[in-house]
């Protein structure tokens, strides 16, 4: 479904137009790791350490890499507190937490139909 563009500076948005823009927004929410990080803030602001824990997996590097990118796209707000030491929290924006809701659905898909799929077939 093509949504007009507000700002004027392209035809209507179709992600599956390959020159439309909204393709990066859905690049970046389509992430395995943008995808849990958006799960894990939902409830409420967390610290760095805390996601990399609660998202189990997931290198220092790649957290550091999508957090910024998900700052940069205004789905997560990163706030500085003046304490020694730091402190650091991230949290949704309220764009963020627009995408959460849809992004829940696919999670429990994945984990509802993980019996079912292909992948889950033992090797052989």
């Amino acid at each position: 479904m093509a949504t007009a563009c507000s700002t004027g500076q392209h035809g209507p948005h179709d992600v599956y137009n390959s020159d439309c823009p909204c393709r990066d927004l859905l690049d970046l929410i389509a992430n395995k790791w943008s995808a849990l990080i958006i799960g894990a803030l939902e409830p409420g602001p967390m610290r760095f350490g805390e996601l990399r824990t609660r998202l189990g997996g997931v290198s220092a590097k790649v957290l550091t890499a999508t957090l910024r990118r998900l700052e940069e796209a205004g789905l997560v707000e990163r706030e500085i507190f003046a304490e020694v030491p730091p402190r650091v929290e991230y949290s949704l924006t309220r764009l963020g937490h627009s995408a959460a809701g849809p992004l829940e659905a696919m999670r429990n898909w994945a984990e509802g139909a993980l019996d079912h799929s292909i992948a889950a077939a033992p090797a052989g």
